[in-house]
């Protein structure tokens, strides 16, 4: 069953808890990932590395975490697409799947789609989609940069 069908969108609401919820980026499923870099949003995206590092999933940024790994420091920034206590992403079709479904009547079910969604970057399709948004953006540039011995002259 597709992930959108499994876990419908929530009503929207504007109480102090699902605001809340709104100061984490959700995650995007793998299709709308995708359709987010189509639409130009790749530069407002974060790369949160699993605890193993064995795979990553792109979602929206927190503040001053765009086109970089996702750190604990920069969650206390909030999500970039949350300005003044609503999310820019809602009613755009781009809204991560996680945001919609979360919602304080609906308890433990926010973390069922998370795990889901995890499965899912936990791909190949998942690695791919990761590589071209790296490529996109110049992400893997500037981590070969950092990572890359200086360059350095022998005397003759």
């Amino acid at each position: 069953m597709d992930l959108e069908q499994k876990y419908p969108a929530s009503e929207p609401c504007t109480c102090p808890a699902c605001v809340g919820f709104c100061a984490r980026p959700g995650w995007w499923t793998l299709r709308e990932a995708e359709r987010a870099l189509d639409a130009g949003m790749a530069g407002r995206m974060m790369l949160e590395m699993a605890p193993e590092l064995s795979f990553g999933v792109l979602s929206p940024a927190f503040k001053g975490c765009e086109v970089a790994f996702a750190t604990n420091q920069a969650a206390l920034n909030g999500c970039g697409f949350l300005v003044n206590d609503r999310c820019e992403l809602h009613g755009t079709g781009h809204q991560p799947l996680e945001c919609r479904v979360c919602h304080h009547d609906r308890p433990g079910v926010g973390q069922q789609c998370h795990d889901d969604i995890e499965k899912e970057w936990n791909t190949p399709e998942g690695r791919k989609l990761v590589g071209r948004w790296g490529r996109m953006t110049g992400f893997f540039a500037q981590l070969a940069a950092l990572v890359s011995p200086p360059e350095t002259t022998t005397p003759k």
